[in-house]
């Protein structure tokens, strides 16, 4: 038996070995061997119980959340669709929790019916929507399903250690991009984010949007790969708006394609914000075409568009590499840049793999770029 100064001992190497926030501590649920079925929101307690969960198709009430919440290492998979009742509340829709979990979707959809609550004003006025669509905390492969009308942003990421594919975001299906008689003369559909990532060591690939706000937004996290994807009809590939105390960094934006949108690819940061970094941002082999404002914006005057920008966020290294192309329409700048001071956009930017064309030069303020055509 051990004598109490051996224990003290003991229980000090070990917390030496593994501290406190060790993930040899971070709370784990273990699943029994079963297979959990879902038909309505009654049977989520007991499923999520089993290693195995098929969800079937069914209508989740109004303003109800589909909270799902898998035993570490779980498969999950859809068999029918999921419609979501309607009525204005602040959401979300659906959320899925979890570590290491596979989601498969087998390509059916959930429909958000976002068509009863689009007025042009999106979440930022006008009736209450519930936002985001779908909630991604987990980690593991999340792929193959189908998001229709997200009422809001369709997919928003805070789990980590995770990989998407194959997924798409359809809010043009009832016309988002046009206008409504509730819209005023602006296209029906907004903020519909279709992917908001704010989350480490993330890979979205093979997915496709269309939509009338960022095809990506990413707003915090280190270690993100958006790669392969389809962007069409909303504000192109963006990181931000950054905020204060926030960190981007090791981001890899590359073989995308973007049609017809607003923006191509844009870093915006808010005026206001403090102590943020965006650090490590390369763009490879993407191509773009019919964008109609920006070809490239990096605007550090966020909500206002290159205005005074402010000098609390740091950007250090963009790079386009291999081959950028972006074709803009005759009423749009190939490229702006709005830095507040050469400390807040730092190092020497290499753009050797951007050439951009149509529209007219912008202007490039505060930061050292070499290379490019544009």
């Amino acid at each position: 038996m051990l004598n109490a100064a051996a224990l003290a001992l003991l229980l000090a190497s070990a917390a030496t070995a593994f501290p406190a926030n060790s993930t040899l501590n971070a709370p784990r649920k273990i699943g029994r061997r079963c297979t959990g079925q879902i038909q309505s929101l009654s049977d989520v307690a007991a499923a999520q119980e089993c290693t195995t969960i098929v969800i079937g198709g069914f209508t989740v009430p109004a303003g109800s959340t589909f909270a799902l919440s898998p035993p570490d290492g779980a498969s999950v998979s859809l068999t029918g669709a999921l419609t979501f009742g309607v009525q204005n509340w602040a959401g979300p829709l659906m959320t899925i929790t979890g570590n290491d979990i596979t989601f498969n979707g087998n390509g059916h959809e959930i429909v958000g019916n976002g068509d009863q609550y689009w007025d042009g004003q999106g979440i930022n006025g006008g009736v209450t929507k519930p936002d985001p669509m779908l909630r991604i905390n987990m980690g593991g492969t999340f792929t193959n399903l189908k998001l229709v009308n997200s009422p809001g942003r369709a997919i928003a990421i805070g789990g980590s250690s995770l990989t998407v594919s194959a997924i798409t975001v359809d809010n043009c299906k009832s016309a988002g991009a046009a206008a409504n008689s509730k819209s005023g003369g602006k296209p029906a559909g907004a903020n519909t984010d279709g992917f908001d990532v704010s989350a480490n060591s993330v890979t979205i690939s093979g997915s496709t949007v269309n939509n009338q706000d960022d095809c990506l937004a990413i707003n915090r996290g280190t270690g993100i790969t958006f790669t392969g994807n389809t962007c069409t009809g909303g504000h192109g590939i963006s990181i931000g708006s950054i905020a204060s105390g926030v960190t981007v960094s090791n981001v890899q934006i590359t073989g995308n394609t973007v049609t017809n949108s607003v923006n191509g690819l844009r870093i915006k940061t808010q005026a206001a914000a403090s102590g943020s970094t965006v650090s490590g941002v390369t763009y490879s082999n993407n191509k773009l075409s019919g964008i109609t404002q920006f070809g490239v914006i990096i605007d550090q005057s966020y909500p206002a568009t290159l205005g005074t920008p402010g000098t609390g966020v740091v950007i250090n290294t963009v790079t386009f590499s291999g081959t950028n192309t972006v074709a803009v329409g005759s009423a749009a700048k190939r490229v702006e840049v709005n830095c507040g001071s050469t400390s807040t956009c730092t190092g020497t930017w290499n753009w050797a793999g951007l050439t951009v064309t149509g529209g007219a030069v912008g202007a490039v303020k505060n930061a050292k770029i070499t290379g490019g055509s544009f």
